[in-house]
């Protein structure tokens, strides 16, 4: 039987706290976290977008384009850090061969009916979309903050600690969904009947 599947989204704000990183990345290297694929968080390569579109007023979907570009350069330097990740725009082929792999979302610049092309979305709905996508059992999505006790996705959102258009993006996807800070996780929801049957 297949080992189930997590997708686990790394904020970018963790490079702050490089000694967390890294110990995050090698525990997922080592399978701490079971069968994964890791979504980079954009951090500060995406922060110079959203400066770089105030200061010259390029329209959203440039900016949605130039954030994947950053979640792709932010996969580089996980892999760098982690050498036991292997970055792809294709996870699903490297699962079949064994591998970590860290998500490239590259691809996504050609455009997706279901994706807004806008701020609305960042890589917490992104992972979302990405495990629905693989039929995993889980998403995570490391923080380098807590999230209040018991919020579920739409208060989340409402409070700012994940992306406006995640609440949709997570009632398509019927598995858990756990936020992990630096005090340990939190349920945001548990797996929809459907998921863990």
């Amino acid at each position: 039987m297949r080992q189930p599947l997590s997708v686990v989204k790394v904020g970018g704000s963790l490079v702050a706290d490089r000694a967390r990183l890294c110990r995050l990345l090698g525990a997922l290297a080592d399978g701490a976290d079971g069968r994964v694929v890791v979504v980079p968080g954009g951090g500060g390569l995406a922060d110079a977008v959203r400066a770089a579109q105030g200061a010259l007023g390029f329209p959203d979907p440039f900016a949605h384009r130039l954030a994947l570009d950053a979640m792709a350069g932010m996969a580089r330097i996980f892999a760098a850090l982690e050498p036991r990740l292997t970055v792809t725009q294709d996870p699903a082929q490297l699962l079949a061969a064994g591998a970590v792999p860290v998500w490239d979302p590259s691809a996504l610049k050609a455009g997706r009916p279901e994706i807004p092309e806008s701020w609305d979305v960042t890589s917490d709905s992104l992972a979302l979309w990405l495990a629905a996508r693989l039929g995993a059992q889980a998403c995570l999505l490391v923080k380098s903050v807590d999230a209040r006790p018991g919020a579920g996705p739409a208060e989340l959102a409402r409070l700012g600690f994940v992306d406006a258009a995640l609440p949709g993006f997570a009632a398509r996807f019927p598995g858990a969904i756990v936020l992990r800070g630096p005090g340990g996780d939190r349920l945001c929801r548990e797996a929809l009947p459907e998921c863990a049957a």
